[in-house]
């Protein structure tokens, strides 16, 4: 059932306290933590406590929940002191989503070309 956790997500674990992660912050609707794979030198994921498969389906189930991720990922980015930084949302295998719980990827600390590959 869309928002409730997943025995199998790897995140859902992670929010859980299963799966161990390094945490930059907690709210009472998301967790960001350092991605274990960084593109960039500021990497972190932002999830929302709520199982929800992709951004769209979030988007369509709890608009405010979705707004959560974007402040959220203005705090991160306020916290690490990026200047710039990019936001990304990958939704469905084809456009490189390995975990199907709705997460933004904040990245940052260095120059992020266009378009992305």
């Amino acid at each position: 059932m869309a928002g409730e956790p997943q025995d199998d997500c790897l995140f859902c674990k992670i929010v859980a306290g299963h799966v161990p992660a390094t945490i930059v912050r907690e709210t009472e609707t998301t967790v960001a933590f350092r991605d274990i794979n960084p593109q960039a030198p500021t990497h972190v994921l932002i999830i929302p406590r709520a199982h929800y498969k992709d951004a769209a389906a979030l988007a369509t189930a709890e608009p405010a929940l979705a707004a959560d991720l974007l402040c959220e990922a203005q705090a991160v980015a306020d916290e690490e002191k990026l200047d710039s930084y990019r936001v990304v949302f990958n939704t469905g295998a084809g456009a490189g989503q390995t975990v199907f719980h709705t997460h933004a990827h904040v990245l940052g600390g260095r120059g992020l070309e266009w378009p992305p590959g």
